[in-house]
């Protein structure tokens, strides 16, 4: 699966791959093959993300063009 997304976001923010590698402590060989689809993002990796970007993972994964974030529920 090929996410665009990630590329967007990042460009977006005038950010290089080695930039978002170093946030997620990989090399940018591996942010990389994820942007490309050639490796699969484990969750960790892609929830850091959201956060990072301030949206869902959805919007990430390309399930939902809402770029907003959910709304996060308090844990009790």
């Amino acid at each position: 699966m090929h996410f665009k997304r990630l590329r967007d976001l990042r460009e977006d923010r005038d950010l290089l791959q080695k930039d978002i590698a170093e946030l997620l402590n990989i090399t940018q060989t591996v942010y990389s093959r994820y942007e490309r689809g050639f490796q699969t993002i484990p969750v960790i990796h892609l929830l850091k993300l959201a956060d990072f970007y301030g949206t869902s993972t959805d919007y990430i994964l390309g399930r939902t063009d809402n770029g907003k974030p959910y709304e996060r529920k308090s844990i009790k």
